[in-house]
């Protein structure tokens, strides 16, 4: 039987995988990403970008009881997200996906890049139908693959940030500035500005000043 046709109205609802490592992170960047597309781009964000490049760029490698794609294309309809994995193993007779996502740094205090790699492996479930139960994170910094298992909090997290990052990216939502302890890490900040906008300047206090003047 021919499969069915792709529904326009529910591909054009799709927000990038990548979205929701954003959204974890910090949603107001995930906005100016995504809605407002806005960029900046430094020294980590450089780094970052080439080691994908130098990842998707390789081609499909076979080892011992293993094959892996590269650049693999990613859609789950349960999520709402599509995007690319870095790298997917198949392992063993029948292949079972085993998802590779590549970061620069190193592991990292919360659970962005984990969410990010649940995703993939959700959208593997739904395009092969088969279960996966876990994926690897390889950074740059300790040169080490950082196994993590799907279980249902990560999976419970992972659809949760998907929902509200939807909610946001659709109806072109950009929230308020609020000052973290990542924000002198991003490279979007003298966009974001969130001092300045965090604490605007009173009207009642300006008016007095200019009544003054």
């Amino acid at each position: 039987m021919a499969a069915a046709a792709p529904d326009p109205e529910v591909e054009d609802a799709l927000i990038p995988l990548s979205a929701l490592q954003h959204h974890l992170f910090c949603p107001r960047q995930c906005a100016l990403i995504h809605v407002e597309q806005l960029w900046a781009e430094d020294v980590a964000t450089a780094e970052g970008r080439l080691l994908h490049e130098k990842v998707d760029a390789g081609r499909p490698e076979t080892r011992p009881g293993i094959r892996v794609a590269r650049g693999l294309a990613l859609r789950s309809l349960a999520l709402g997200v599509s995007g690319k994995a870095d790298a997917v193993e198949f392992r063993g007779r029948p292949p079972q996906p085993f998802p590779v996502e590549y970061k620069r740094g190193k592991p990292k205090p919360h659970r962005a890049d984990e969410v990010q790699l649940c995703a993939q492996a959700i959208c593997l479930e739904e395009m092969f139908g088969r279960p996966v139960p876990e994926g690897a994170l390889f950074y740059g910094t300790t040169r080490r693959r950082l196994v993590v298992a799907f279980d249902e909090e990560l999976r419970a997290l992972t659809s949760g940030v998907a929902t509200e990052a939807r909610a946001n990216l659709l109806a072109g939502r950009t929230p308020p500035p609020v000052r973290l302890s990542g924000c002198r890490r991003c490279s979007l900040q003298d966009l974001c500005q969130p001092d300045r906008l965090a604490a605007p300047p009173s009207i009642s206090r300006w008016l007095a000043g200019q009544l003054a003047d």
